[in-house]
């Protein structure tokens, strides 16, 4: 987590304002009081003490960071007796630019709060020196303290445009979920409306309070916005799991669609993945999406090593040599699957001819099944008819193709989320569109 920091000695002095010189009891004004006693001003200091306190030369040891002649001018300070509440104010301000050049972070945050209670402090410089305090015990790690200065500080009406990132993060560090999740949200809500991408760490946090207060909506919404600014394989991840196979009604059944929406989103896949792809797909008579498959789990370096590193070889060999005889014997079928009552024959060709990287063969194929009917599931087919549409760099028909897909199940959810992968903006990871063996790029989290 990046660490929420304040300009804070700039902000103090900014704050504190030590070209403005404090009121003064001026020599004629000694004069008066010695010809005829009244009342001295209630925000003045005393000549013996400005000496020591003097902004213009009070100014240049700061400027030097000459914090040692300037603890020597508060030491002289603090030793003058019966000093006024203000003058104990001007003195607390020194101290807090002292603090400050001194590195010292507790001494900042206490006369920070002794110069704000003191009441002499204008209102306008109040709450800036209430937000360093919070900085300062955020820092130390303090969190219900800054909690607690942040609140006074929009109680005093500070901007928390600036301060709500410090609250967010005190509150979820202090594990006050429930506290920070508005907060967060607030942060991503007014970044959006500013036409500006949210920060991945308020995401990321969002993403985590969500899932500690088991907010499924939230959670599962953080991480669209996720994948749509910062796309991984983790996140693609997520949103596949949260969005399809997390969600109630999916089907089992339906789990290949699954897995072909992954090879197309994610870079790699997990082995058991790149495996149950492989067997399925011949299993369903299309062993080059099988070979396709393994070719990319072991340019990944997943596959092919390890204890099942025989059982990959083994299904690479029958991958392979069922590739080889489909690209022999492919065409023969055109005229049976063309003949046939229904349309499942003719799918299942253009499909095929999609995964030896001939999309539009394979698309006006599938067309063709969709369109004769007596499919057990046509949004299934409609799946792929997409995926094809994808791989062949039609993206704006593939959209209209997965916004047709209805089914439950999963399907329409699979649906969705290819259409998710597609609207990808520039430069973002996308699904591939050359070949089936190319992987959509995505940054490593």
């Amino acid at each position: 987590m990046s660490h929420f920091r304040l300009a804070r000695l700039c902000l103090l002095l900014a704050a504190v304002g030590l070209n403005t010189a404090p009121a003064l009891m001026t020599s004629a004004h000694a004069q008066k009081k010695a010809d005829a006693p009244a009342a001295a001003p209630a925000n003045t200091v005393r000549p013996e003490l400005y000496k020591l306190l003097d902004p213009a030369q009070i100014q240049p040891l700061v400027t030097a960071k000459n914090a040692a002649e300037l603890q020597n001018r508060i030491a002289q300070a603090d030793a003058m007796p019966n000093k006024t509440p203000y003058e104990n104010y001007v003195v607390n301000r020194i101290k807090m630019v002292h603090a400050s050049l001194s590195g010292n972070e507790a001494g900042i945050a206490q006369y920070a709060d002794e110069v704000v209670k003191s009441g002499f402090e204008p209102k306008e410089s109040q709450a800036q020196l209430v937000l360093a305090i919070a900085d300062v015990q955020y820092k130390a790690k303090n969190y219900p303290a800054a909690i607690e200065q942040l609140k006074r500080y929009e109680s005093l009406g500070g901007n928390m445009v600036q301060a709500r990132p410090l609250l967010a993060r005190a509150m979820y560090l202090s594990k006050d979920y429930a506290g920070a999740k508005p907060q967060l949200q607030q942060m991503i809500s007014e970044a959006e409306a500013a036409g500006k991408t949210p920060s991945q760490e308020d995401l990321k946090l969002l993403l985590s309070a969500a899932y500690e207060l088991k907010d499924n909506a939230t959670y599962e919404s953080t991480v669209q916005k996720m994948v749509a600014s910062y796309p991984s394989d983790e996140m693609w991840s997520e949103v596949i799991r949260t969005g399809v196979i997390r969600k109630p009604g999916f089907d089992q059944n339906n789990y290949l669609p699954v897995l072909r929406l992954e090879f197309a989103a994610l870079k790699t896949l997990r082995e058991e993945d790149y495996v149950d792809l492989a067997e399925s797909a011949l299993r369903d008579g299309f062993p080059t999406e099988a070979k396709n498959a393994l070719d990319a789990g072991y340019a990944a370096g997943v596959l092919g090593k390890g204890g099942n590193a025989k059982a990959h070889n083994a299904l690479r060999a029958k991958a392979e040599k069922g590739a080889a005889d489909d690209a022999k014997n492919i065409a023969s079928g055109e005229a049976s699957a063309a003949k046939s009552k229904n349309g499942a024959g003719l799918v299942n060709l253009g499909w095929a001819y999609s995964t030896m990287g001939q999309h539009d063969k394979g698309i006006g194929f599938i067309q063709q099944g969709i369109a004769k009917g007596g499919l057990k599931q046509p949004d299934e087919a409609k799946l792929r008819l997409g995926a094809a549409q994808a791989k062949a760099g039609r993206k704006d028909e593939a959209i209209k193709t997965f916004e047709s897909v209805k089914a439950g199940g999963g399907l329409s959810d699979v649906a969705r989320v290819w259409i998710m992968t597609l609207k990808q903006p520039a430069g973002a990871a996308a699904p591939a569109t050359a070949s089936q063996t190319t992987v959509a790029p995505a940054p490593v989290k």
